[in-house]
């Protein structure tokens, strides 16, 4: 049996602390997104947008294991997926749509990339403290987390990859199956994962919302699509989460279904 292409992905969440005690080697790549490369120094890849402070990314040279992932790499793997006005502004979406494009895994992971931020006192919005919360910004393409987490995950499927969410929290805006690292360390075939997903999806509804994006039309090629928001209608793109969500509300967390 061929070795599996696992890939992790993980953000700042305070939860992802807990990759610092993992043997990170039953992962093939390890994609920090933004900060999160300072949780270990194992990760293979680091992913981040055009204004990401110079400040903030490690010294170079770095190690020989390791590269950047900038948008002179990531949009044109974005934009096969059919552009970032349908996948979701923001990294944690981004970074899994590169990994599928680049680095062509079986298996996708997820950690500290829930996107809730908590509002009580005393706790913290990030690993490192009190950060951005990036999703939640007022972006015509983040109007449902949940619609581009399904997304994401439908079009992984259609490429015979699974993504998991191995976060420990109760709550998570990523509408993937949970799974643990032991999970991961025992897992016995891919192909039940892939099972697993294809039981989920409503394939005549994935096509819908695919027909939905391909008609509407919304493209820039550049990745920039604040420099021209004015031309996109939210109400449309709100359909089309709609579709995604596999209901009426765009607040769902339900996958595209089958009936």
């Amino acid at each position: 049996m061929r070795q599996l292409n696992i890939v992790l992905i993980f953000g700042s969440a305070p939860n992802v602390t807990e990759i610092s005690h993992w043997d990170l080697s039953i992962f093939t790549s390890c994609i920090a997104i933004n900060n999160a490369w300072k949780v270990t120094p194992q990760w293979t890849h680091l992913i981040f947008p055009e204004d990401f402070p110079i400040d903030r990314r490690p010294q170079l040279p770095l190690n020989t294991h390791q590269k950047w992932v900038t948008a002179n790499e990531f949009v044109t793997h974005q934009n096969k997926f059919g552009g970032f006005i349908y996948a979701g502004g923001t990294m944690s979406f981004t970074a899994g749509y590169w990994a599928l494009g680049e680095l062509k895994p079986d298996i996708i992971a997820y950690i500290g990339c829930d996107m809730v931020y908590s509002a009580e006192a005393g706790q913290t919005s990030h690993f490192y403290g009190h950060g951005t919360a990036d999703p939640l910004r007022d972006d015509m393409t983040l109007q449902s987390l949940e619609a581009k987490s399904n997304r994401l995950m439908a079009m992984a499927n259609m490429q015979n990859c699974a993504i998991v969410n191995l976060s420990s929290l109760p709550e998570s805006r990523l509408t993937f199956p949970r799974k643990t690292f032991a999970d991961i360390q025992q897992l016995a075939s891919h192909k039940e994962m892939i099972a697993h997903q294809n039981h989920l999806f409503d394939t005549q509804k994935i096509n819908k919302a695919l027909s939905a994006e391909t008609e509407l039309g919304y493209l820039v090629a550049s990745g920039r699509y604040w420099e021209s928001v004015n031309q996109f209608d939210p109400e449309q793109l709100r359909k089309i989460d709609d579709i995604w969500n596999g209901s009426g509300n765009q607040n769902s967390s339900e996958l595209v279904l089958q009936n």
